[in-house]
């Protein structure tokens, strides 16, 4: 399903990782199998010890996929895995009793799924992440419980006593493997679909919505505070001589020089505000959430704001001109007789000696 799954944004690297912590997952639990027979140290060794590799790069890839693991903690994870490689193996050779295994096995097993509290605990987590996270904080929490019961008490816990214990384990592994493929193939659809949203809204060289977004999220604008009966700023603006920038510097400065003023006003807006690209040098803003004093003032400080680019030794100095109006929308209020009126405003400013804000007011 994984392989299947095939998409270019995902690295290769994170896919097939998983896919061979599963992989050694299914050669462990054959060789588990095996025991309780005439080679049982080998097997138990050997099996758990493919365990414990599956189970770290099975949260590795896990962490990976959503950016949450740093290379600090992805080499603590695979030193955590030797160690218990090393301790499982000492136990059996130096002291095999079922119960110190059973111990140190659920112990490993309960730190390892422990490191997926960043999926339930790490600010953005969605639902999908938050759920997955928990599974496998259940399993780790399960794993500690099962250590638990079998130091103090006299309660069989091994795979190999039949039973309705062994039964009831089998099944949960086998469930709780099947979720986990699902979990990773979703949160990889997740990613995927992550993308392509922003792909869809997003302008890819500034960051800003584009205009077909801005428009569409504008329009929502106007009908919310049309209900409310508040006011709303809605500001046009554009670098002045932005061709002579290309023509001059070539086209590369001047892209950087819109992605240099996109960086300049975005700490100017609230969550609420929009900042969107109408394409080439045009932007377009909408305040809210603030009178016609309050915007204003903000406008005037995003202009006086606008400092020079330096990249390396060039400076490239450039300005803006803006053209805005704030009125309180109501159910008529169209989109496009706002954006007339302020082009009007911008083009107005643009007469008058660029660098400035003109205010406009709604025409129809």
């Amino acid at each position: 399903m994984i392989i299947a799954y095939e998409h270019k944004q995902l690295t290769k690297r994170i896919k097939y990782s998983f896919l061979l912590a599963k992989f050694i997952q299914i050669i462990a639990w054959i060789g588990l199998g095996y025991g309780e027979g005439a080679y049982k140290s080998f097997f138990l060794g050997f099996s758990n010890s493919l365990l414990f590799i599956s189970y770290t790069l099975e949260i590795i890839a896990f962490l990976t996929l959503k950016n949450m693991l740093h290379n600090v903690e992805k080499r603590l994870l695979y030193f955590f895995m030797v160690v218990s490689i090393i301790g499982f193996n000492l136990i059996i050779i130096i002291n095999d009793t079922t119960a110190l295994r059973i111990i140190f096995y659920s112990v490993v097993n309960a730190v390892i799924y422990l490191f997926m509290y960043r999926m339930v605990f790490s600010k953005g987590a969605t639902a999908l992440m938050k759920l997955i996270g928990s599974l496998y904080l259940i399993v780790s929490f399960a794993s500690v419980i099962r250590a638990v019961i079998t130091a103090i008490s006299s309660v069989p816990t091994s795979f190999y006593i039949p039973g309705t214990f062994q039964w009831t384990v089998v099944l949960a592994i086998y469930i709780f493997s099947n979720l986990g493929t699902i979990g990773f193939i979703l949160l990889m659809k997740e990613e995927v679909d992550r993308d392509l949203y922003h792909f869809a809204n997003f302008d890819d060289l500034t960051g800003v919505l584009n205009r077909r977004s801005f428009s569409t999220e504008t329009e929502n604008k106007l009908r919310y505070y049309a209900k409310k009966r508040e006011s709303i700023t809605y500001v046009l603006f554009d670098v002045d001589h932005f061709k002579s920038i290309n023509d001059t510097y070539g086209h590369l400065i001047g892209d950087k020089v819109l992605q240099n003023l996109t960086t300049i006003i975005k700490p100017f807006l609230q969550t609420n505000d929009l900042f969107g690209r109408y394409g080439g040098d045009e932007f377009a803003l909408l305040l809210v959430d603030k009178n016609e004093q309050e915007a204003t003032e903000i406008i005037k400080q995003i202009n006086q704001s606008i400092k020079p680019l330096i990249v390396g030794e060039l400076v490239v100095h450039y300005t803006i001109s803006m053209g805005g109006i704030t009125i309180a929308p109501s159910n008529d209020t169209c989109l496009e007789d706002v954006y007339i009126s302020c082009d009007k405003a911008l083009y107005t400013a643009k007469r008058n000696g660029r660098n400035i804000f003109v205010k406009g007011k709604l025409e129809s």
